[in-house]
C-alpha cells in the first residue's frame, strides 16, 4: 500500500497561550479539523504535528489532536522542564513520538551538554522517540555531537537550513556526516523559505543520504507566509526536485511511515 505522509505541520487556535515575545503570533486558528480537511483535499494519508515555538510547552492542543485522530496523526512536544519516563510513556500511548528543541532565534544556544539535557535525550532514546532540533544550519555542529552520543534518533527540518554557502556550508556538511552515522533523518521541507537553491539541497541530500533518510513535509499552514503558497505547491516542488519516482515514493511516504508510524 502506498502512503503519502506530511512530516511537518502545525495546529493551533487563537486562544492558546503564547510565550513572551514569540517569533510569530498568528491571528487565526488552524485546528486539527482544518488539518484533516486539508490532508483529505490533497490526498495525503497522515501527518506529523511539529510543536511550534510560539506556544512553548503548551502541548495540550496537540495532545487533543492526536487523541482525536490516533490512526492518522503523530506529534512532537516542547519541554521546558525535566520529564519523567512515566509521563513520556503516557504521551507515547497517545501518539507523541519526539520533542522539538525551540532554539532558533535565541541570543545564545542553550548548553545541551548539561545532565538535564543528556538525561532527557537518553530517556527519549530508550523510548525510541526522536529529537527535532529547531536551529539555524550553522548551529547544527554545536548540538549534533551530543545528540549522536545519546543514541536518540535525530530529525532535522527544512533541508538543514543551510546558510548562504549552501551545500558547502559547515552546517550542511556536518548534517551529511550525521546522516552517515545512521540515526539522522532530514525533512525535505521549507523549500519556499530557502529560495531556488533549495532544490539543489534536496538533490545533494538524496545523493549522499538516499531516500531512506528523507521525508517530505509541507510546513502547512505556512506560518508567517500565509496565503503565499498553495499546499499542492509543496508537493509539486518535490516532484520537480526529485525526478526519480522510486526515490520520490519513499520520500513522500514510505520513509515517514517507518520513522513515525512503526511501519503501520
Amino acid at each position: 500500500m502506498t502512503f503519502t505522509i506530511d512530516a511537518h505541520v502545525h495546529v493551533f487556535t487563537t486562544d492558546m497561550p503564547l510565550i513572551d515575545n514569540p517569533r510569530h503570533a498568528p491571528k487565526y486558528s488552524f485546528t486539527h479539523e482544518d488539518l484533516i480537511a486539508t490532508l483529505d483535499e490533497n490526498g495525503v494519508d497522515r501527518a506529523v504535528i511539529a510543536a511550534a515555538s510560539p506556544w512553548g510547552d503548551y502541548n495540550d492542543y496537540t495532545w487533543s489532536a492526536l487523541r482525536a485522530h490516533r490512526q492518522r496523526l503523530r506529534g512532537t512536544a516542547i519541554f521546558r522542564h525535566p520529564m519523567e519516563r512515566s509521563a513520556l510513556e503516557a504521551m507515547s500511548r497517545d501518539g507523541f513520538c519526539g520533542i522539538r528543541l525551540p532554539f532558533i532565534g535565541l541570543p545564545k544556544l542553550p548548553d545541551v551538554t548539561t545532565f538535564e539535557y543528556r538525561s532527557l535525550f537518553r530517556r527519549l532514546a530508550d523510548l525510541d522517540w526522536h529529537v527535532h532540533p529547531h536551529v539555524d544550519g550553522e548551529d547544527l555542529p554545536k548540538i549534533l555531537p551530543t545528540l549522536e552520543a545519546s543514541g536518540v534518533k535525530i530529525v532535522v527540518d527544512h533541508l538543514g537550513r543551510p546558510n548562504a554557502e549552501g551545500i558547502n556550508s559547515a552546517g550542511f556538511k556536518r548534517l551529511l556526516q550525521s546522516i552517515e552515522k545512521g540515526r539522522t533523518w532530514v525533512k525535505v521541507s521549507g523549500g519556499y523559505r530557502l529560495g531556488p537553491q533549495s532544490k539543489d539541497y534536496a538533490r545533494e541530500l538524496l545523493r549522499v543520504a538516499g531516500a531512506d533518510r528523507l521525508v517530505w513535509a509541507s510546513d502547512c499552514p505556512f506560518v508567517g507566509h500565509e496565503k503565499q503558497f498553495a499546499y499542492t505547491a509543496t508537493m509539486d516542488w518535490l516532484v520537480d526536485a526529485i525526478p526519480d519516482p522510486t526515490a520520490r515514493a519513499k520520500i513522500f511516504g514510505e520513509t515517514a511511515r517507518a520513522l513515525y508510524f512503526n511501519g503501520e
